[in-house]
């Protein structure tokens, strides 16, 4: 028999509407034996059935829900059928562009929570953050082998986020043999990538689109790009004509292959610095010495988990975007951005509106930004929508 719980009285509203999160205080009492990952019913306080998910008892989402149909059954079949749709949606962009990277699976904008699927090449890199995905494990690897027969997998579950549903971190491999690097090309541009250790997955994906962008304003231009990461973005401002490009980040390993993505796309090196630094400091270092950009990158790591740090995370954000305000020439180009998911948009745009002011510069705000199509955001669950980008011009 299938357990199941029932919610308190008119908690059944975002069902409703088909989001896919049941939190703990919703939920009035349940019947049957329930297991962490396991699949339960879930009925409104009147006795209507409303999806069925899986159970999470440590974490404040307790229910993750899988389907909305209730004569589904979550067996192999579901998950191959869910893969393929996501692949489906995904098909002309791929095809369009000719990627070699791209997102399989985007978690519950995909109808799979907690579900995150990265193809690289000849290369799936799989991101399990739920307990109903890690009940699921075999299903998924399963599944993934019937959708691409050619490629190994790769486990990725060492994020914190697994803690919160009462899971250890992970990473294996689920089948074939795992690469150390890997070689993707996006827009022309070749990307060497770690994904055995690199950030997430191994690469940020999502910003496909803005790097482009942000390429488009740098032909002549002497570039910073803070938070460099793998340097993609400075990759394509070179190939854009930059002017001199400098990489900066906290990380050696980062900047090392920062270096060697610019040697594999043949780039001119000596237009090329790195420099290891903590971004924030160097920042006012400049300041302080008069140095001058031609546009500046910001593209920093999440600095906001929850709710509680929101404050916390908007001083960092215009501290940042005054600082490299006041290094722009003027006319000069400011690309900024936020991957927290609990960052609003409208929000992002006032800090770095405020920041203006602060570095006594006027701003004109001439593109935003977002993430790329391959990560696109469900009607239901606009929790979906995290990247915020803004391309400014600095007066």
């Amino acid at each position: 028999m299938t357990s199941s719980v029932v919610l308190h009285p008119l908690r059944e509203k975002s069902l409703l509407r088909h989001h896919p999160w049941v939190f703990a205080s919703a939920i009035d009492k349940q019947t049957g034996t329930l297991r962490t990952g396991d699949t339960v019913e879930v009925y409104s306080s009147e006795g209507q059935w409303l999806g069925k998910g899986a159970w999470s008892p440590k974490s404040q989402i307790q229910i993750r829900i899988w389907s909305f149909e209730q004569q589904e059954i979550i067996d192999n079949g579901f998950f191959l059928r869910r893969i393929k749709s996501a692949l489906a949606g995904r098909q002309a962009l791929i095809d369009r562009h000719g990627l070699t990277g791209f997102r399989v699976v985007a978690a519950e904008s995909d109808r799979l929570p907690g579900i995150t699927i990265d193809k690289y090449d000849n290369l799936l890199v799989c991101q399990l953050l739920s307990a109903g995905a890690d009940k699921h494990r075999s299903k998924i690897v399963w599944a993934l082998n019937k959708c691409f027969p050619d490629c190994a997998i790769l486990e990725r579950s060492d994020v914190s986020v697994r803690l919160k549903e009462g899971l250890k971190p992970v990473v294996q491999t689920l089948y074939g043999t795992v690469p150390e690097q890997i070689c993707i090309e996006e827009n022309g541009i070749k990307v060497l990538l770690d994904p055995l250790q690199g950030h997430k997955t191994g690469f940020y994906l999502d910003q496909r689109d803005n790097r482009a962008k942000a390429a488009s304003y740098a032909k002549g231009k002497n570039v910073l790009n803070c938070f460099s990461y793998t340097g993609t973005f400075a990759s394509y401002a070179l190939a854009a004509g930059a002017e001199k490009v400098i990489n900066m980040d906290v990380s050696d390993d980062a900047l090392q292959m920062a270096r060697r993505n610019l040697e594999i796309n043949d780039l001119d090196l000596s237009k090329a610095e790195f420099i290891k630094a903590d971004v924030f400091q160097a920042l006012r270092d400049y300041a302080s010495q008069g140095q001058k950009f031609d546009q500046i990158i910001l593209d920093p790591p999440k600095f906001v988990d929850n709710k509680a740090g929101l404050n916390r995370a908007c001083r960092g954000y215009k501290d940042i975007n005054m600082y490299a305000m006041q290094l722009l020439k003027e006319g000069g180009i400011l690309c900024t951005f936020s991957c927290s998911g609990l960052m609003p948009a409208e929000l992002f745009h006032k800090i770095v509106a405020d920041a203006a002011l602060d570095a006594g510069r006027d701003v004109q705000f001439l593109e935003r930004l977002s993430q790329a199509a391959d990560h696109p955001v469900a009607s239901t669950y606009p929790e979906g929508y995290y990247l915020k980008g803004l391309i400014c011009r600095v007066l």
